[in-house]
């Protein structure tokens, strides 16, 4: 599973990465250093989950030459702002790019509290496009996700299909998100990669999905809880994969054609909705057994009802990410799974004390 094949940018950037303490953003910041690119990362380092995950990557960061991190929150547009504007005592060097994976994720979270996913999602993506707008910044690739095709789109889910019943405030925001980065690109011809991401895991991933809980609770003795019968299937797609597709995504996406002779709002920069997933959905339970065969230990499953925020499978056509990037995913699930179990047994002295609800 090499972390550095498929894409080799020809010229050294400078990449604003958002969220780069977490699980995306730090292996996007990781693969970026490895070549040869200068990254600015920021995050607020929130306590939506166990901080200790999001400094333990951050430290795989710290002292790589060519890093840079500051502490700051999207939402705060004037802290942002020192960001990119050359008379403030902190500015950097200009931005060739804007990677935003800085958000508030988690489905059944976002029925609880949505003012704060919004605030993030929303109002934060907006700080980015705008500030890109005022300093010239013009490639912008946003972290979008698989939620936003909801439950009635026929498997698998391509880019074009409709995307608007969301069944969750998450999966809204983050289809907000999506049309204000279109109207940037449509206005002011900001070139502009929009990722749908389809379940993403791997080493010191995110403690509220499936994959991470079931290293925890199988290796530790603990239920298992299954809401549903376990026959639903996810997409489950490896984090290295992901990354080597984001940064795909900074190739530029306009055309001469559309340079020269295309639509107003056409004519500096391209707009692309892209999935990025395995394409190889898996059934939970199949997932359960299999963690259960890397721990050695048996799965105590705890059924309770679905949530009405989830839905039952997810499916990703990943023909246009193939055809536009040259992007496929390389690492097969059994070979992902084991790469966290492995982390979560070196890491378990602390691990095994994160909250996973």
């Amino acid at each position: 599973m090499s972390t550095t094949s498929n894409v080799q940018p020809a010229n050294v950037q400078t990449i604003l990465v958002t969220g780069v303490a977490g699980f995306i953003g730090a292996k996007v910041a990781e693969l970026l250093l490895v070549q040869g690119h200068t990254v600015v990362g920021v995050d607020n380092l929130n306590e939506a989950y166990d901080v200790r995950l999001k400094r333990w990557r951050l430290a795989q960061l710290e002292g790589k030459p060519g890093f840079g991190f500051r502490r700051l929150d999207i939402c705060v547009r004037d802290s942002l702002r020192e960001l990119f504007d050359p008379q403030s005592a902190i500015h950097n060097p200009q931005f060739d790019a804007v990677i935003n994976l800085a958000a508030r994720a988690g489905v059944r979270y976002s029925v609880e509290n949505p003012w704060v996913y919004f605030e993030t999602n929303v109002t934060g993506t907006l700080n980015l496009l705008e500030l890109c707008r005022q300093y010239g910044v013009k490639k912008f690739v946003l972290a979008s996700s698989s939620s936003v095709y909801g439950n009635g789109t026929q498997l698998p889910y391509r880019e074009d299909q409709p995307t608007d019943q969301p069944l969750s405030p998450y999966a809204a925001s983050k289809k907000a998100a999506e049309a204000v980065c279109y109207t940037y690109h449509y206005l002011h011809g900001l070139d502009i990669t929009v990722f749908r991401y389809f379940t993403v895991y791997g080493p010191a991933g995110r403690p509220d999905m499936m994959p991470f809980r079931l290293a925890q609770w199988v290796s530790e003795g603990r239920p298992v809880t299954v809401y549903g019968d376990g026959t639903q299937s996810r997409d489950f797609t490896y984090v290295d994969d992901i990354a080597r597709g984001t940064i795909a995504g900074l190739k530029p996406l306009a055309s001469p054609q559309a340079r020269e002779g295309g639509r107003e709002g056409d004519r500096k920069g391209g707009y692309e909705v892209i999935n990025l997933g395995s394409d190889r959905p898996v059934v939970l339970m199949d997932a359960i057994r299999l963690v259960e065969e890397l721990t050695g230990k048996r799965a105590q499953v705890v059924h309770k009802p679905m949530h009405p925020a989830d839905v039952w499978a997810t499916w990703a056509d990943i023909g246009k990410a193939e055809r536009l990037l040259g992007w496929r995913p390389q690492a097969p699930f059994r070979d992902g799974m084991a790469r966290l179990v492995a982390w979560y047994q070196a890491n378990r002295d602390w691990a095994k004390d994160v909250p996973t609800g």
